[in-house]
């Protein structure tokens, strides 16, 4: 079975049909940048360049980098435009794909959720908790495989500053940090996350889950298991289309 995944990041928006019984796309994904501004218009504008990149016409799965309520509103939008908040997106991303069949999820639990099922969380009990690390931090928490939806634990507070300023991957770039440097950052992050919420393992995806072996092996003195994202920056599309299908982790 396919379904059509859609990732909005604040730096790119990238898809691909989905195999939804490898957990795997079907096909190389597709990507343009994330319009700047990231007003609602231009991005669906993108989104609709990626669908119609595969001619696709059935249902689409989409992500958003912000909590989504009631499976289309959204009530952040911390790195893209402020417009957004409010925008039933749903309807708005099913206008411009020309009525097609849309769902809308958290991009983070969208990647939590591929990860639990194909991923570094698969069969894993107790506390999981999946770090998005890109334009900004994204959290997906999993109780015994089940998620607690729309957490934004890259807006706690870390020595005074939002964390996602500090310890994004877009902070390291921002900032021409060292990978040493920047995963001293990201332990200090871990370890006020783990205070928080001791979780048996964290799962570090982003596009820096590729990257791993340039910065997993300077993280110390954190209790919590810590691996790299099996399905790396792949995951949130093929958690796209896991929530188009009603896979959704509890939701």
């Amino acid at each position: 079975m396919q379904i059509f995944g859609v990732d909005i990041g604040g730096s790119g928006i990238k898809g691909a049909p989905v195999d939804l019984d490898k957990g795997d796309l079907a096909e190389e994904r597709f990507k343009v940048l994330t319009p700047h501004p990231a007003t609602p218009d231009g991005v669906a504008d993108g989104v609709k360049e990626v669908v119609e990149h595969f001619g696709w016409t059935g249902p689409v799965g989409l992500t958003f980098p912000g909590v989504v309520t009631g499976g289309s509103t959204i009530r952040t939008a911390a790195n893209v435009d402020k417009s957004w908040i409010d925008t039933d997106a749903r309807v708005l991303f099913s206008d411009r794909l020309g009525g097609h069949d849309v769902t809308v999820v958290n991009d983070a639990d969208a990647a939590g959720v591929a990860e639990m099922a194909f991923g570094a969380g698969r069969d894993r009990k107790g506390t999981v908790i999946l770090l998005t690390f890109g334009t900004g931090i994204g959290s997906a928490v999993f109780v015994d495989g089940v998620l607690v939806p729309n957490t934004e634990l890259g807006h706690l507070e870390l020595h005074g500053h939002d964390a996602e300023t500090r310890a994004s991957s877009k902070a390291k770039e921002d900032g021409e940090l060292t990978w040493e440097h920047w995963a001293h950052r990201v332990q200090k992050y871990l370890a006020h996350v783990e205070m928080l919420f001791t979780p048996e393992l964290f799962i570090i995806g982003g596009g820096v889950s590729r990257k791993a072996d340039k910065f997993l092996h300077f993280i110390e003195d954190i209790k919590a298991e810590i691996v790299p994202a099996q399905l790396q920056n792949n995951a949130g599309i093929v958690g796209a289309a896991m929530h188009a299908a009603g896979g959704d982790g509890g939701r």
